[in-house]
């Protein structure tokens, strides 16, 4: 039975795993797509333009959190589903399970752009798929640039503006997310912008990753396509970034959370059962006691009330025989 959450005049329903699971699937495979085809077909044709990338990164992110964001929470990025299971707003067999779907969902979303290109002699995968991919120094998609004056990102800077960007990300995502997991759409807007400033700050370095997912799925296919780097030997910066900035980001969170709100610590339930249970046995027994010193004191009372009784009948049965000795005389 699905279970029913009222806030409000708000009613949520949390849908069944599979459900979500194929929610989460769908928004990782659509965002993905969204973002392999922008900066294969966009920037390979009409070359990089950042403010593009960025606009067009924020606005699939919304449009997921949008269309999906109700059902599974639309969280589509590996980091943030992480986020949330360390914050507790995500089951961990939920978690795991978005995770794997996501990842699923980007992968196809890379096999789709792959198959779809059209190549030829001259317009080869690489040029399609180099401003595609995730990478530093020569994976970068900025290395042709740099490399005619003899400079390139190091992997210093990528890691430094990867884990900033997440960090803008995740935290504006758990920020629109509430206890259930859920993304609501008045809150998609800030999802938006967090993606696309992040996406401005990567996309020179590394062409922007900031979801592992993402990284992942064009990774695979533009494996052995001529690139200047293989995607796969650099894929590992992409998981690390995130995933190191959805604890710091929980850290911080739980932390402000037991400063600002102090709680004494709450005795278990069972405990409170058993400590109720031995007070009633407790008093039982001082009852129990109180009712056999009752009793005891009945008896005795009853003890001393029975000599006078024998008394009593001596007294008589020594008048009846002076009467009776009266008489004869």
């Amino acid at each position: 039975m699905n279970d029913c959450i009222t806030r409000g005049a708000e009613k949520t329903v949390s849908y069944p795993l599979a459900l979500r699971i194929a929610s989460e699937f769908a928004s990782s495979l659509v965002v993905c797509f969204a973002i392999y085809a922008v900066s294969t077909l966009g920037t390979a044709m009409y070359g990089v333009n950042m403010a593009f990338v960025a606009v067009a990164t924020g606005l699939a992110y919304m449009a997921a959190a949008v269309v999906f964001g109700r059902v599974s929470g639309a969280q589509t990025n590996p980091a943030v589903t992480l986020a949330a299971m360390l914050m507790g707003r995500t089951r961990i067999v939920d978690g795991v399970s978005y995770i794997v779907a996501q990842l699923v969902g980007a992968i196809g979303a890379g096999a789709l752009i792959v198959r779809l290109l059209p190549t030829s002699s001259t317009l080869t995968a690489k040029i399609w798929l180099t401003p595609a991919v995730n990478g530093f120094d020569d994976g970068s998609v900025s290395y042709s640039t740099l490399s005619s004056v003899n400079v390139t990102f190091s992997i210093a800077l990528a890691v430094i503006v990867e884990l900033i960007g997440a960090l803008i990300v995740i935290s504006t995502v758990l920020r629109a997310m509430d206890q259930d997991g859920h993304v609501d759409a008045a809150h998609t807007g800030f999802i938006a912008v967090a993606y696309g400033i992040a996406a401005g700050i990567t996309y020179p370095v590394t062409g922007s990753g900031l979801n592992p997912a993402r990284s992942t799925g064009i990774a695979v296919f533009a494996q052995n396509h001529g690139l200047a780097q293989e995607p796969l030997q650099q894929l590992w910066i992409f998981w690390i970034c995130p995933v190191l900035a959805a604890a710091l980001v929980s850290l911080v969170v739980i932390v402000s959370q037991m400063v600002l709100n102090p709680r004494p610590a709450s005795v278990p339930q069972t405990f409170q059962n058993a400590v109720t249970a031995s007070d009633t046995d407790a008093d039982g027994d001082e009852d129990s006691v109180v009712d056999d010193a009752q009793t005891a004191d009945d008896a005795e009372s009853e003890s001393a009330v029975e000599p006078d009784g024998h008394v009593e009948d001596d007294e008589s049965e020594s008048q009846s025989e002076s009467d009776e000795g009266v008489e004869t005389h």
